[in-house]
């Protein structure tokens, strides 16, 4: 089995409820197990900051799929989800990252990894270092990232690991 991360992202509609259903899609599948999910966090928007903040966790899966199968689960996932690819860092529904796959390092038309920008961005390291701080990202450890970049704002709201596994929202 191949170790994957993932980072889920979402500001529009309820953001919880369709990460959720997305690990629960990815889980479901015969070929796909989720190993590992993130606490949720509240971030501020990045990149387009004039929008909603988002909700945003990070989870491992196992999979003996090659990476692209991965991406093009991800992706189908996503479409389901009613995600609508407008506005670069705009809002979204739901936002689903191949980060790592494996270790892997590889450029194709489709699919870079690592993830090219994960190592800049706070909302995909404090969750990705919660769950694998060992993780091994250009060098330095998911948790050697998290401590290098500015947190800001970042407000960790469910911490139960099993969050995912039911339809419920924060506040209900």
């Amino acid at each position: 089995m191949r170790s994957v991360w993932i980072g889920l992202g979402g500001n529009l509609g309820d953001p919880q409820r369709q990460m959720g259903e997305a690990l629960r899609a990815l889980d479901t599948r015969g070929d796909v197990s989720v190993v590992a999910v993130s606490s949720l966090y509240r971030t501020p928007p990045w990149g387009l900051t004039e929008q909603p903040d988002f909700l945003n966790c990070c989870a491992g899966l196992e999979t003996n799929l090659p990476p692209d199968a991965v991406l093009r689960i991800c992706l189908d996932v996503e479409r389901q989800l009613h995600r609508e690819r407008g506005v670069r860092w705009g809002p979204r529904t739901i936002d689903i990252d191949l980060l790592d796959y494996d270790g892997l390092v590889t450029e194709t038309e489709e699919l870079v990894l690592p993830h090219p920008r994960m190592t800049e961005r706070a909302f995909v390291l404090v969750p990705l270092a919660e769950i694998a701080p060992e993780l091994e990202i250009a060098g330095r450890s998911a948790a050697a990232w998290r401590d290098a970049v500015e947190r800001g704002d970042i407000l960790q709201l469910q911490t139960d690991p099993d969050w995912w596994r039911t339809e419920r929202s924060i506040g209900d």
